[in-house]
């Protein structure tokens, strides 16, 4: 059963206020306003001066649970949400794999769920490790972008993305952070750039997001109900409360302190949520909880992945 050995994350400390990501976009004071008065956004973390280089190296070097099996990794998986990151020919990834003892391993992304795409890639690290074989091989998950053109820095009407990154180490068995099941719903009919399409995801979104949630609990043979945790992707506190409504579960079970001062984190969200509900202490022995995430881009993706901690 898959299994996450490790989780670090990296937010760099630099903050821009939600006025000053949306000028140079040329949002409106009342599209503003939306976003600080309804969304509850307040600050985006942002590095202007660093890489995607540096925000992968900055989780890789929290990642202590990868000190001393640097060999025993078969694969790294950079999750990414959008097919191009970083100029041709620049490959941050396999740099930052030779510094960090990673040179051996199988590179390659995962980016078809666009934001949901770290959950896939835990489930693909998982399916490759099962097929090895292998007791003590690893996969990495890196995830972890730059806001570096305008459609890398805003979800229209919704969120404003934000610079962080995450490193998970993937196991194929392990006592703690087990994965019980995970589901995703794709949905082809988004894919495309029309403003009717845009409106659409939005409608749909909740009850797409929740069924995604439930079809994982159903496969983990659990309720929402049974959840001790929800760790969501930080698109904004409004689109949380409408999941937790037709789910039944009270909004205080989602972890959502990280939306207001840091931003959607692209495909990090989750993993970031992890290490701030470890660091807090709301992660206990045997409890289950559920990562979820959405995501459009070619086409649209709802998916949820339920862990036992």
């Amino acid at each position: 059963m898959t299994a996450l050995t490790g989780v670090a994350a990296y937010v760099p400390p630099g903050r821009l206020t939600v006025e000053e990501v949306a000028e140079p976009l040329g949002l409106t004071r009342m599209q503003v306003k939306v976003f600080r008065r309804y969304h509850r956004l307040g600050e985006v973390a942002r590095d202007p001066g660093g890489t995607v280089e540096d925000l992968l190296r900055g989780a890789l070097a929290r990642l202590h649970a990868l000190r001393g099996r640097e060999r025993d990794v078969r694969y790294v998986l950079h999750a990414r949400t959008f097919p191009t990151v970083v100029p041709y020919p620049y490959d941050p990834v396999r740099a930052v794999c030779e510094e960090f003892g990673l040179g051996h391993a199988a590179v390659f992304s995962v980016g078809h769920h666009a934001c949901a795409s770290g959950l896939l890639a835990v489930d693909a690290a998982g399916r490759l490790l099962a097929a090895d074989g292998d007791p003590d091989g690893l996969a990495l998950v890196l995830s972890g972008e730059k806001a570096f053109t305008p459609e890398a820095q805003l979800v229209p009407a919704t969120s404003f993305f934000g610079e962080g990154a995450a490193a998970c180490l993937v196991a194929a068995s392990g006592e703690r952070d087990r994965v019980l099941s995970y589901a995703v719903e794709q949905r082809g009919e988004f894919d495309g750039e029309a403003p009717e399409l845009a409106l659409e995801f939005q409608r749909v979104y909740a009850d797409a997001l929740a069924a995604a949630i439930t079809a994982a609990l159903t496969g983990a043979g659990l309720t929402a109900g049974d959840l001790a945790l929800f760790l969501p992707h930080n698109v904004n506190r409004v689109a949380w409360h409408q999941v937790c409504r037709i789910l039944g579960v009270p909004r205080e079970r989602v972890l959502l302190d990280n939306v207001a001062d840091t931003g959607h984190v692209f495909c990090a969200d989750a993993f970031v949520n992890y290490r701030t509900a470890l660091d807090r202490g709301l992660l206990r022995p045997g409890e289950p909880y559920v990562m979820a995430a959405a995501g459009a881009g070619l086409g649209a993706a709802f998916s949820a992945t339920v862990l036992v901690h």
